[in-house]
């Protein structure tokens, strides 16, 4: 049986300049400037930045003083993010792992999952074991924030398909089905380069923001905060991304 898409590195390294792109390693910085003041950051936590890709927000944390580790399954997002930390000579902890399995408890003030990395796992229960993780990994009173496409802001501006040209003059063409009863989408992704192309198809289980906050509740989170940007607006019919802010119940 053939390994998932997720699971595969040859995907990863094949999507790595369509998923970072200039325009999106450019807006980190005003996105953890948002995220900062949003959580009211002191700069004296130990962060997670789970998955972190090539370190475009890990670094950004890092350039502010944060105390900042990455974890990411591919090994080649993490050189890339090496090799930024060097040019810069910023101190990051890079971890190759996945996040189902990465286990660091009571070591981190905040868990960032950001850029809709969650829901790829074709069965719900390794959602559910990525999120204790963030869990386990919070100290008492830590917060977990992730950032992604809601199911209703995405049934909001929902486009069947649409193409954009990339920064290498490549251009991607995005077809997206909804499926199963909303509960996921279906995408197809086609990269034009050269004369050639590249294609992948995967799904990504849609999550809107009752769902999300029960399976954080499910997992021991409390206090749990929903925004609709990481300007903290609401969470309503005008929003475009789904964030959420979660706690873990400090002791005592």
């Amino acid at each position: 049986m053939a390994e998932p898409w997720y699971d595969n590195d040859e995907t990863w390294e094949n999507l790595a300049g369509v998923l970072f792109t200039r325009r999106r390693w450019e807006r980190a910085e005003t996105e953890i400037g948002l995220l900062v003041a949003l959580l009211g950051l002191t700069g004296n936590e130990a962060i997670l930045d789970i998955p972190c890709g090539t370190g475009r927000h890990a670094l950004e944390l890092a350039r502010r003083g944060f105390d900042v580790t990455g974890v990411d399954r591919t090994a080649s997002y993490l050189e890339e993010a090496r090799r930024r930390a060097r040019d810069e000579n910023l101190q990051v902890r890079w971890v190759h792992e996945d996040m189902r399995s990465f286990s660091r408890p009571e070591a981190f003030d905040i868990v960032l999952n950001m850029y809709t990395s969650f829901g790829y796992f074709e069965d719900v229960a390794d959602d559910r074991l990525a999120a204790r993780g963030f869990f386990d990994a919070l100290r008492p009173g830590g917060r977990l924030v992730m950032e992604l496409h809601g199911k209703e802001n995405l049934a909001a501006g929902f486009s069947a398909r649409d193409w954009v040209e990339l920064d290498d003059g490549r251009v991607l063409l995005e077809e997206r089905t909804i499926v199963d009863d909303w509960r996921a989408v279906r995408n197809r992704w086609i990269v034009y380069h050269d004369g050639g192309r590249y294609e992948l198809e995967f799904s990504l289980r849609l999550y809107g923001a009752a769902e999300l906050v029960d399976l954080l509740r499910d997992v021991g989170f409390s206090e749990i905060t929903v925004f609709g940007n990481l300007e903290g607006d609401p969470y309503d019919e005008h929003a475009r991304r789904l964030v959420v802010v979660a706690a873990k119940l400090a002791l005592g």
